[in-house]
């Protein structure tokens, strides 16, 4: 072996053990101080670093329910199959996306499957109806498929309304129909409409029959997207396919599926591979992008938890720092030269706010939980706020840039240090 590479070989040698000497000394050194008496300065940033992180997580997920639900999302379905380069409509004024196809022969065909509750086609379209008391009004008509069970759809149950979908008639869409239509409270509100109320549908989906295509309240809900204040009614699938023009090719925006998740889902597969299918258990972070109020809160979550989490480290640490002078004065003593003081100051900083991220995981993670335990047993039909595996990465790197942001400060107090000055102390 070449001298060269002899030395090169020891220089690297030298350096990995200079580098886990540092990171020793730095993880001793925290070691020490959590199990001393003046531990409450760490134990204190650790805390602080633990609640910001939780405080993230939870308002990231509250974000990532709310970008995974909308109009269709609120319903108790364990498969949902969407369109894989689509979205569905979730307002009154959105913009129409992709839509699956034959939905109402494959619906039938994922019924047929063991293990399979139910299956329905879910179609949405914006339509203006009009009451006899009141003036046309655009409500967000949500299309199904009941069944003997009541299902939530929309946040609206379907109890009200009859089992099948008679005017499909196997695809000729001649067979008598139900003209069912069960109303939330914001759309009963805007077309002051009440139960047994008859509601015309007017405007551009008023076809050339006489009379015209009429529904007529069976119920009036409140769902949880009445928060929202969008208007939303149930109707049996084949009445909205044949107002909204989608009767040819058995159009829809969504199928729902019931009943065991791994049947639903290879089912779900198999008759939609092109399509995307999702479990009621799992959601796509990616979701958050999507909706510009979810990612607004995510985003607005973020730099709020990295200002404070850095502000405390920088000071506490600080803080830390300065109490440390006489242990920073030993250790150039010694023979430590400046950098390798300050990279012990800094590893100790990082792993402070590791340990902070790893307690905030657990407890946003328990937070999100208890969340959505309270909103259900009382305002809310289910849950508000999602937790996924990422959010463990996400909370850690997070932590870690608050500390890259606050190391500068305690670096700077840290360097300020001098052997001689504190000798005469």
């Amino acid at each position: 072996m070449a001298d060269d590479d002899r030395f090169d070989l020891e220089s690297a040698g030298t350096r990995r053990a200079r580098w886990r000497g540092l990171i020793g000394i730095a993880a001793i050194r925290l070691w020490k101080r959590t199990i001393q008496t003046r531990s409450g300065r760490l134990v204190a940033t650790i805390a602080a670093v633990a609640l910001t992180i939780a405080l993230l997580v939870i308002v990231t997920g509250v974000a990532l329910g709310l970008a995974d639900g909308g109009a269709l999302a609120d319903d108790d379905a364990d498969v949902r199959i969407t369109p894989e380069a689509g979205a569905t409509l979730s307002a009154v004024d959105g913009v129409e996306g992709a839509r699956l196809g034959a939905t109402n022969e494959r619906a039938a065909t994922i019924r047929a499957e063991d293990g399979i509750e139910h299956a329905s086609p879910v179609l949405v379209e914006p339509v203006q109806l009009e009451s006899p008391n009141g003036d046309p009004q655009t409500v967000l008509l949500v299309g199904v498929v009941p069944d003997d069970e009541p299902r939530r759809i929309g946040g609206l149950s379907t109890a009200t309304l009859e089992a099948g979908d008679s005017h499909y008639a196997n695809g000729s869409y001649d067979g008598p129909r139900t003209g069912e239509l069960v109303l939330s409270a914001a759309a009963a509100d805007r077309l002051e409409a009440d139960t047994d109320e008859n509601l015309t549908v007017t405007g551009p989906h008023r076809s050339n029959e006489t009379p015209a295509p009429s529904f007529t309240a069976t119920a009036v809900e409140t769902g949880s997207d009445d928060d929202l204040e969008t208007p939303i009614a149930l109707v049996h699938l084949s009445d909205l396919q044949t107002i909204a023009g989608a009767d040819s090719g058995h159009l829809a925006d969504t199928v729902l599926v019931w009943g065991e998740v791994d049947a639903a889902t290879a089912a779900a597969t198999e008759t939609y591979p092109d399509a995307a299918v999702q479990s009621a258990e799992s959601t796509d972070p990616a979701a958050l992008f999507g909706d510009g109020l979810a990612f607004a809160t995510s985003l607005l979550a973020l730099v709020v938890g990295v200002v404070i989490c850095a502000s405390f480290v920088a000071t506490t640490t600080g803080m830390a720092v300065n109490e440390d002078r006489r242990t920073l004065a030993v250790l150039e003593s010694v023979g430590y030269p400046t950098h390798s003081r300050l990279t012990i100051i800094a590893v100790s900083t990082l792993l402070t706010t590791l340990g902070g991220a790893l307690l905030g995981v657990v407890l946003g993670i328990g937070g999100i939980h208890a969340l959505n335990t309270i909103a259900s047993a009382t305002v809310a039909p289910g849950a508000v706020a999602q937790a996924h595996p990422v959010f463990v990465p996400y909370a850690i790197v997070v932590a870690l840039l608050s500390g890259l942001v606050a190391i500068p400060y305690p670096l700077v107090v840290a360097a300020r240090t001098s052997v001689l000055t504190e000798v005469g102390r």
